[in-house]
């Protein structure tokens, strides 16, 4: 059980009684029916690729890790509605590769697709970079199945346009992150594959210059623009420096830079790089960038995209850091990135700002580096907690979110607490209680205990 005992980043290691691996939704029904009647906590796992500690049980030896990992079928895309029934151990990448046979694609990528799991992506609602399009995971799917704290199976995989039936449990489930059930199978949508496609590179002086760049293609390519990135040349740095293969895409040098995907998904559309090298021209002469260029293949076109997809495993290479997942609204990114950056290099001398992400959507990985030479437990209790209380503070300030698209986990649940209404927090305990009243659905996640008092 060591592999599953530790998540993704390293940061939380516990215990457990035992891990289960159940061959369909009976078996998992029969499973959470016994934790039930024993009152054991069961702590549901896909991929284990999560970074708020979602997926690892607590210390206590008391709890079981129910793993997905073999429902892994896929059905055929219905020809009609393009819809794809499947389970909720399937790889994300497997998944892409079985739609493409068929000859479509499933929209929503990230750097973990050869870990994460369908089951995992639905209870985080996960984002990843072709969200300014297609939308998180909640927008592409049409039916969930699930096991509630009881046993018992909830079906919801009929695809209805209208329902309107009261309170809807399947939007509960997504992003859920496991604490009301046990997500078991998905219906997803589809989209056409793709025509073509024109990545592009581009070279610009800052986060303002990108967010109006960013304006400027949405005005003018709005239905063909899948994705915008924002990175500093830090995080090029580190990935050229520590993933093999990689290098920088342009000769000249940038304090920042923005990955574009322009896309073809229909004939009557004109050929993307046509398309790109038109708006490139015109956004150069109009100040908008310093310098771009162009995929000249598909082999260059995943080479730009292992670039943004390779940070966070450069980063971890390079030495401890604190990875904050936050959004902002749109307009403000820029601004948060250029000036809350700085107060923390200077508050905490030595550390080093990461900022990059989704700037279509507000997302914004906000990571902070330690000093070279530190001992790192001593930093991760001391500056550490510090930081990412002054980082969540700010994002408090513009009225953002600490958690974009990675869910709360256990990672941040004390200042989950701590900066939300306590409305939010109240609905989410009454929501808890209610389905999960013995308390066994991955306890210790996403939703704060109640705090007891003398007079309880």
């Amino acid at each position: 059980m060591a592999p599953w005992l530790t998540d993704w980043r390293g940061r939380f290691t516990g215990r457990a009684a035992a891990l289960v691996s159940p061959e369909n939704s009976a078996q998992v029904a029969h499973v959470v029916g016994i934790c039930a009647r024993h009152r054991i906590a069961i702590v549901p796992q896909g991929g284990n690729s999560g970074m708020v500690a979602g997926a690892t049980p607590d210390d206590s030896g008391e709890q079981i890790i129910v793993s997905l990992r073999r429902m892994n079928r896929i059905d055929p895309i219905d020809s009609e509605t393009g819809l794809l029934r499947c389970e909720a151990g399937v790889i994300l990448q497997n998944l892409h590769e079985a739609v493409a046979r068929q000859g479509r694609r499933f929209p929503l990528t990230l750097g973990g697709k050869g870990s994460a799991t369908i089951g995992g992506l639905v209870s985080t609602n996960a984002g990843g970079t072709q969200v300014l399009r297609h939308g998180t995971m909640r927008n592409l799917i049409a039916g969930i199945e699930a096991i509630l704290p009881d046993g018992s199976l909830y079906d919801a995989m009929i695809p209805l346009k209208k329902d309107n039936r009261g309170y809807e449990l399947k939007h509960l489930l997504i992003g859920g992150e496991g604490t009301i059930g046990i997500v078991t199978a998905a219906v997803v949508q589809t989209v056409p594959a793709l025509l073509d496609r024109c990545v592009m590179w581009v070279g610009v002086d800052s986060p303002v210059q990108a967010y109006h760049l960013l304006l400027f293609m949405q005005a003018r390519a709005r239905d063909r623009l899948e994705g915008f990135e924002i990175l500093p040349n830090r995080a090029l740095d580190a990935v050229t420096q520590h993933i093999p293969g990689t290098r920088a895409p342009l000769d000249t040098a940038h304090k920042w830079h923005v990955l574009m995907e322009l896309v073809q998904d229909d004939p009557a559309q004109s050929a993307p790089a046509e398309r790109a090298s038109d708006l490139l021209e015109e956004a150069i002469q109009s100040g908008l960038m310093e310098n771009a260029t162009l995929a000249s293949s598909e082999a260059q076109a995943d080479a730009f995209w292992k670039i943004r997809d390779s940070i966070a495993e450069a980063e971890r290479a390079a030495g401890p850091a604190l990875q904050h997942d936050i959004s902002v609204p749109v307009d403000a990114m820029a601004k948060f990135i250029e000036l809350e950056s700085p107060v923390i290099e200077r508050q905490w001398p030595g550390s080093l700002t990461v900022a990059f992400g989704h700037m279509g959507d507000g997302n914004i990985h906000f990571h902070v580096k330690a000093p070279p030479g530190v001992d790192v437990s001593q930093w991760h209790a001391s500056d550490a907690k510090a930081i990412t209380a002054h980082v969540y503070d700010r994002v408090a300030a513009y009225h953002g979110s600490l958690s974009a698209e990675h869910g709360i986990g256990q990672a941040k649940i004390a200042e989950f607490e701590r900066l939300s209404n306590p409305v939010r927090i109240a609905s989410l305990r009454a929501i808890k209680n209610a389905l999960d009243p013995l308390g066994i659905m991955n306890p210790g996640k996403l939703v704060p205990l109640a705090k007891v008092t003398m007079s309880d």
